[in-house]
């Protein structure tokens, strides 16, 4: 065959075959692709959702300790470390009261050194008989009188120097400025509030609970908390063990992960409501729920999935009781089941793809 002819054959050959590497190509990528969890026995009890709060454990409004006029105030939003300044007062009076003092201590500690001095010399001048006895008293006596003024001294500077230090206002804790109570040029009083600070890195949710649950939880337990855009799990931190009799509540407190939740959004708390009992449990997003009833598809070694009939019993958070023709181990399909029928041939991927 002439080489001409020869690549014309082979062009012919390979339009002909097209149509089947098509047909295969798209066979591949007709295969379903799922995602799997399995069934597994598991402690469920039935619960009831509570509303919670999730907020700082540490919330302060800090306030003055002077008299004095407001010159300088963080912005909100500043970021702040545990001793920063977040607020400052006019301290030019304070400054003064501190000179004052310091020398007034000064003066004191003078007359102390004097006196020590006198007491020394009128000692050796006794020893000798060179001097009255009561004299050498009186010494001693005005010595310790000026070694008490000497101290009453030092805390009056001591005071002074808290004057100082308190015209500016610290951050007791990391935190974020949240609000300015104040402005800049106001005259302050004692106990005045003037900035919010809040750390938003360490927080809990604040429940209120019914009465008829205390007797399941206890501090450790981990609950689910939710709300419309997120879920987690949360640790109870501790229970306030008392009940209000009005309305039949206690107060539960749950360590919240600031990575996930913000100072402020509700949840629901789901709380157990009886003991816990270990039944065959899938989580709840492998039901499938149809007319004729309830299902999940099982993946099995050959990948493909069979179409199981369940009824459903017990659900506690994420997880819901099953009775069928279901075993502990089986592989349920979680993500990817809607279309698909009983036998088809499935890809299983990981949930994160």
């Amino acid at each position: 065959m002439k080489p001409g002819m020869r690549l014309v054959a082979i062009q012919m050959f390979a339009l002909a075959a097209l149509p089947f590497v098509a047909n295969a190509a798209n066979a591949a990528d007709d295969i379903a692709r799922v995602v799997t969890d399995q069934a597994a026995m598991r402690l469920l009890a039935p619960n009831v959702e509570v509303p919670g709060t999730v907020v700082s454990r540490h919330d302060a409004r800090l306030a003055a300790e002077l008299n004095a006029n407001l010159t300088w105030i963080a912005e909100v939003g500043t970021i702040v470390k545990k001793g920063d300044t977040v607020a400052r007062l006019e301290d030019f009076t304070f400054k003064i009261q501190e000179m004052e003092a310091q020398s007034r201590v000064e003066r004191e500690q003078a007359n102390v050194t004097f006196l020590e001095s006198e007491l020394d010399r009128l000692n050796q001048l006794h020893l000798q008989n060179l001097s009255a006895k009561s004299q050498l008293d009186q010494t001693i006596a005005n010595l310790a009188i000026a070694k008490g003024d000497l101290k009453i001294a030092e805390a009056q500077l001591g005071y002074a120097k808290i004057s100082m230090h308190v015209t500016r206002i610290r951050a007791p804790f990391d935190g974020v400025v949240t609000e300015r109570l104040r402005s800049i040029g106001e005259r302050l009083k004692d106990a005045d509030e003037v900035v919010r600070l809040v750390d938003s890195k360490s927080l809990e949710v604040v429940s209120r609970a019914p009465l008829s649950t205390v007797n399941f939880i206890s501090n450790g337990d981990v609950l689910l908390i939710a709300n419309d855009y997120r879920n987690d799990e949360a640790v109870i931190r501790t229970i306030v063990p008392f009940g209000d009799p009005q309305s039949h509540m206690i107060e539960v407190r749950l360590e919240a992960d600031p990575e996930i939740w913000t100072v402020g959004e509700s949840v629901r708390l789901s709380m157990p409501t009886a003991t816990a009992i270990e039944v065959l449990a899938v989580p709840r997003d492998a039901l499938i729920l149809r007319r004729e009833g309830a299902a999940v598809f099982t993946l099995g070694n050959d990948s493909t999935v069979r179409k199981v009939m369940v009824t459903v019993g017990l659900g506690a958070g994420t997880y819901i009781e099953v009775f069928g023709d279901l075993e502990a181990g089986d592989k349920v399909v979680v993500r990817g089941a809607e279309g698909l029928n009983d036998g088809m041939l499935v890809e299983e991927i990981s949930a994160t793809k």
